[in-house]
């Protein structure tokens, strides 16, 4: 079995709940404590083996572009002193800059449409997408996770997540049966139910590995929500065909496309800073004590 190499990040969405920060900033590079946002999935990418990042880009996202060109080689860390900045030498679990590949969605037509946007390059390779705003913070990463349940199930896999029955109308929700430990069949799943409806409360979390004949059946995809070509309905369509298989990722998941869901994400990323723990819970006591007085 071929192993899989190449990752599709869709970043050409608009970041509309987080205005008005994103204005003039593209969402993934909002920080999330002292990096920005975009450094977790690369490094979530590399972790599994991933050598090549194909982003799938939208108008106004220069900078991102630029951040993640050729000046992502050139990173520099601040001496003890804090006084001046040297070279910091690039480890080798880091990503080639040169194997990245950017690609212009250029109408914002949906998470399928930009995801059929990388089909001339993946061709017919399995492959992983990422989608960066929802950060999945656990060790090992949820991709490496995944791609254990892959290497034992081929096939597709989705990362899933346990969430508040009350909250299943946020998200894709999938119907399973044949749970063992953390791994379960898929037999269906239905785009933002309401609680009543919901056949499961296990979430998609934005984490997919995928086998290339996705890309024809988001040709022949029709418009869904929004009239834009939806990943969830390819996938409704596919699964009747192909076997899929969930994994319930073993840490948390933090929607950084909303406001509660990035704040909550920087402080437990600030909370496991070695550096900074101490003064940061010594200051949220100190809040916690104002909001209760």
């Amino acid at each position: 079995m071929k192993k899989i190499s190449k990752a599709i990040i869709p970043v050409a969405g608009l970041g509309t709940r987080m205005l008005p920060a994103t204005k003039n900033l593209p969402k993934e590079l909002l920080p999330i404590f002292d990096r920005p946002m975009i450094e977790y999935a690369l490094k979530e990418a590399s972790e599994a083996g991933i050598e090549d990042i194909i982003f799938i880009t939208g108008k106004n996202k220069e900078m991102l572009q630029y951040y993640l060109g050729k000046n992502y080689q050139a990173r520099h860390t601040f001496t003890e002193d804090n006084r001046s900045i040297k070279p910091e030498r690039p480890t080798k679990s880091e990503l080639n800059p040169n194997n990245i590949v950017f690609i212009e969605q250029k109408e914002p037509l949906g998470l399928g449409h930009a995801v059929l946007c990388a089909k001339n390059i993946i061709g017919n390779e399995s492959f992983c997408l990422i989608l960066p705003d929802m950060l999945a913070k656990g060790k090992p990463g949820c991709l490496s996770q995944m791609l254990q349940a892959y290497n034992i199930n081929k096939g597709n896999i989705i990362g899933l997540e346990k969430i508040p029955i009350e909250d299943t109308y946020k998200y894709g929700i999938v119907k399973i049966s044949d749970k063992k430990n953390n791994v379960c069949k898929i037999d269906g799943m239905i785009e933002k139910p309401r609680p009543e409806k919901a056949p499961s409360n296990l979430m998609i979390m934005g984490r997919y590995i995928l086998q290339p004949e996705i890309f024809d059946t988001l040709e022949h995809q029709n418009p869904g929500h929004n009239n834009e070509i939806q990943l969830t309905d390819a996938l409704i369509t596919l699964i009747e065909t192909q076997k899929f298989t969930g994994v319930v990722f073993d840490g948390k998941t933090y929607d950084c496309g909303d406001k509660l869901g990035y704040l909550m994400a920087n402080l437990q990323y600030a909370l496991d800073s070695e550096a900074n723990n101490s003064d940061i819970r010594k200051t949220l006591v100190k809040l916690i004590q104002t909001l209760e007085s």
